[in-house]
């Protein structure tokens, strides 16, 4: 799949990720930690990690490149409707507390990798905060490449290294079913 084809999936209900709620090493992390301020979700698909922010009272936007998954998100959540938005995360100009990572840096092709860093690093406010679930094992079958593209806790170090320090790193003991330990939650800090 390449990047133009992430509308015509959604228009074809081919959302295998899409597993109907929100991301459980999310919702634990934010269980657990206090957060308040402007976050943004950048891939959010149809909204379930947005509601559920919104649901704790984050100011949360959920931005995604597909049309048909931001109609779909407004669809499903009339009350949040606002807080969704159809672009690209490359092109926005604006400042955020917070960038909640789920399913976006693993739908880019690996050679984006570091253009996502940089343009995530000028979202963020100084000392904003990336809090992050990344696919560090994903399924595949033999000669596949993805998306989604897995990135390893070590590449994940050195792609954020010398923008970010790191303020938390863990293997959730919450998981979609299947994914359980194929995920790391990440938080870094925006230091540069």
């Amino acid at each position: 799949m390449n990047i133009t084809d992430w509308d015509q999936a959604y228009q074809e209900n081919f959302t295998p990720w899409d597993k109907g709620l929100p991301s459980p090493p999310l919702v634990d992390w934010f269980a657990k930690n206090k957060f308040s301020g402007r976050v943004l979700v950048p891939g959010c698909g149809i909204g379930h990690d947005v509601a559920h922010l919104v649901s704790l009272g984050i100011d949360a936007q959920g931005l995604d490149i597909s049309p048909t998954a931001i109609a779909r998100a407004k669809e499903r959540h009339p009350a949040l409707a606002d807080r969704f938005v159809c672009g690209d995360l490359f092109e926005v100009r604006d400042q955020f507390d917070a960038v909640v990572e789920h399913t976006c840096l693993c739908a880019l092709p690996p050679d984006w990798r570091t253009r996502y860093r940089d343009t995530v690093a000028s979202l963020l406010k100084p000392g904003g905060l990336l809090i992050g679930v990344f696919f560090i094992n994903p399924e595949m079958d033999p000669g596949e490449s993805g998306p989604p593209f897995g990135i390893s806790t070590d590449e994940l170090t050195a792609l954020f290294a010398e923008r970010f320090e790191v303020v938390e790193t863990q293997v959730p003991t919450a998981a979609y079913p299947g994914r359980e330990g194929r995920e790391c939650v990440r938080v870094l800090r925006l230091t540069s």
